[in-house]
């Protein structure tokens, strides 16, 4: 599976390059490097629950949004680089912590080493589902290698107009690799399973709202819900956070109640059931987690039982 690193494909960029000597569209080599790993209590309900999602953010993204929220990490900065071994038993210490499941945050370029490493994390006794957070910008290719290995498939659907895929993130054709990718996640895991109010199984869309995109975020659910009825839970993010000053001065604002609330209407005027909403003031920098390398740094082998 690490051979997949060699004039790597695993994301839509292709960049062909051989990872073990240098860098594609990513910024990563063949070394697995991780960000933060703890206990997260703002998923959506059916994956927060009440003790928190075990999420695992890796460094580096084949995306990179010019509004991303998580930026730093996303342009390579801070990190650690970790060994199969280790990231397995990080999985298996969130277990420990009472985490609902392993949260896998921006993952794509690492995929070899998270099949590998959740492979070996199970030998160990990991048990609880794994969730697969995405950007959506995927190769169904990919997607496929983690059946088997993932329960839930957490999403965005970012676009639906290639135009501004290209305009805010480079990658002009993420909506066919979106479709295509989200078709083979709903192949490995066709309906949602929830036991709890804890999902085992399942996909969740994230749509976030972006200022002065109302229209192009009505069409985007419009397919989801046309395409994949309630077999999909699709959550409407108000979150948009500005980071930092953008060139496009529509996205040096928060979304207004009135655009989140228009969205929200047309949800439920076209029967939508499975979804989620937010509430209260989302679009603050305090969300954002400090990517300190808490669970990384000061790892410690699980605790025999």
């Amino acid at each position: 599976m690490i051979n997949l690193y060699k004039n790597c494909t695993l994301c839509p960029r292709e960049c062909n390059i051989d990872r073990n000597s240098g860098t594609g569209y990513c910024g990563e080599g063949s070394t697995l490097n991780l960000t933060r790993a703890a206990l997260h209590m703002w998923e959506e309900p059916c994956i927060s629950g009440s003790n928190g999602s075990g999420t695992i953010f890796f460094r580096g993204c084949s995306l990179k949004c010019i509004y991303c929220q998580n930026f730093s990490i996303a342009h390579n900065k801070g990190g650690k680089d970790i060994s199969i071994t280790d990231f397995s038993d990080i999985c298996l210490n969130l277990q420990k912590t009472g985490a609902h499941n392993i949260n896998l945050v921006t993952p794509t370029h690492f995929v070899p080493h998270i099949v590998e490493g959740i492979c070996l994390a199970k030998e160990k006794g990991l048990s609880i589902p794994v969730v697969y957070n995405t950007s959506g910008f995927e190769k169904a290719e990919t997607v496929k290698l983690l059946n088997g290995i993932v329960d839930i498939f957490l999403t965005d659907f970012k676009y639906i107009k290639s135009e501004t895929a290209k305009k805010y993130s480079n990658a002009e054709k993420y909506v066919d690799y979106a479709k295509a990718s989200l078709s083979e996640m709903v192949k490995i895991a066709p309906y949602p399973v929830i036991k709890n109010g804890i999902m085992q199984k399942g996909v969740i869309v994230r749509v976030l709202l972006l200022p002065d995109h109302l229209i192009e975020t009505k069409m985007i659910i419009k397919y989801l819900y046309d395409t994949y009825g309630d077999n999909i839970y699709i959550s409407l993010m108000n979150q948009y956070t500005p980071i930092k000053e953008h060139p496009y001065k529509n996205l040096n604002r928060t979304v207004t109640d009135y655009e989140y609330k228009s969205l929200i209407d047309y949800a439920a005027h076209l029967g939508i059931k499975n979804a989620f909403i937010q509430k209260g003031e989302t679009a603050k920098e305090s969300f954002i987690p400090s990517f300190d390398l808490t669970g990384i740094e000061q790892r410690a082998h699980p605790a025999d039982d």
